[in-house]
């Protein structure tokens, strides 16, 4: 397709007016007046054929079209700047605001320290952090990148970087066991009072590998659902109940005795750890960097993504 560029005229002004909220404060930007930009935004809409913004003396939100034709221009431009800094002779230029989410206690824990490291090293880099273990997607939120605990669905708009994995162990505490007894069978677990995370379906479940390696579910009595490894943990150490952790998260409380580990004879089911970003056909210097440094910990985190 034959560019020129006249395609262009008031697309820059458009996508400023939306993120200022007005023509004027659009045109301090810029360094045009308000009715400058007013008046170039009427002339994309003459050349598009369609209203791009709804306008009253109070405020201007966009038409259905025209939060479409600026979502598709703002990933446009995000994907011409991450171009622009990609060739920048010398050093890769970090800057901007990368959208993170993370699992809650996996992603506070180690994580974290990883992302501020990378903030500290480069002073241009900002960060929006969420924690949680709700599957979002990713492009419908603007987010740049996600650390995901468990299988990952076939998805052809996102990459996938596997770190490792994270290995599972029921566990409880002494006083749990000493009230309720100890299970010895996994269908024993529908008459205890399991502490379950997040699940994807209504019946909790949980992984286990039988003696021939073959990997198996067992479905639970989850009296305590909590989306929070660290909220989970709580509870187990309270006594409130068993659960299944990873060893990453309770190892501590292992060696000195504050929980047990039980079902040992079912134990050795993993969880695979992924790093996940939008596909493009640029990477932006900041997800690459984060990336890296991900994939690196990884690899010399063994006693994290290993065990």
């Amino acid at each position: 397709m034959k560019v020129n560029e006249t395609q262009f005229s008031g697309v820059i002004e458009y996508v400023e007016t939306l993120k200022a909220g007005s023509f004027t404060a659009a045109g301090e930007r810029l360094g045009l007046t308000g009715s400058a930009v007013g008046k170039s935004i009427t002339r994309l809409e003459k050349k598009l054929g369609t209203k791009l913004l709804h306008r009253t003396t109070r405020s201007l939100t966009p038409t259905p079209e025209g939060q479409r034709y600026f979502e598709g221009w703002i990933a446009i431009l995000d994907e011409i700047d991450s171009l622009e800094q990609g060739v920048v002779a010398g050093s890769i230029q970090v800057s901007g605001s990368l959208n993170v989410h993370l699992p809650a206690a996996f992603g506070r824990r180690h994580v974290m320290p990883l992302l501020l490291d990378l903030t500290r090293k480069y002073p241009n880099l900002d960060l929006t952090v969420a924690f949680s273990e709700r599957r979002i997607n990713l492009i419908d939120e603007g987010v740049d990148l996600v650390v995901r605990i468990g299988t990952l669905e076939d998805d052809a708009d996102l990459i996938a970087r596997r770190l490792g994995q994270q290995r599972l162990v029921v566990c409880a505490s002494p006083d749990y066991l000493k009230k309720k007894g100890t299970p010895k069978l996994v269908t024993e677990l529908t008459e205890h009072d399991c502490i379950v995370g997040e699940q994807r379906s209504s019946q909790p479940a949980w992984l286990f590998r039988r003696s021939n390696g073959e990997s198996f579910s067992q479905i639970v009595h989850g009296r305590y659902r909590f989306s929070d490894g660290d909220a989970m943990l709580s509870a187990v150490l309270d006594g409130m109940g068993i659960s299944q952790l990873p060893t990453w998260l309770i190892n501590e409380h292992l060696a000195t005795g504050a929980l047990v580990t039980v079902l040992n004879e079912y134990a050795g089911a993993e969880m695979p750890i992924y790093a996940v970003w939008p596909r493009s056909r640029y990477l932006k210097p900041r997800q690459r960097v984060v990336i890296n440094a991900l994939v690196e910990n990884a690899e010399i985190s063994t006693s994290v993504y290993q065990l």
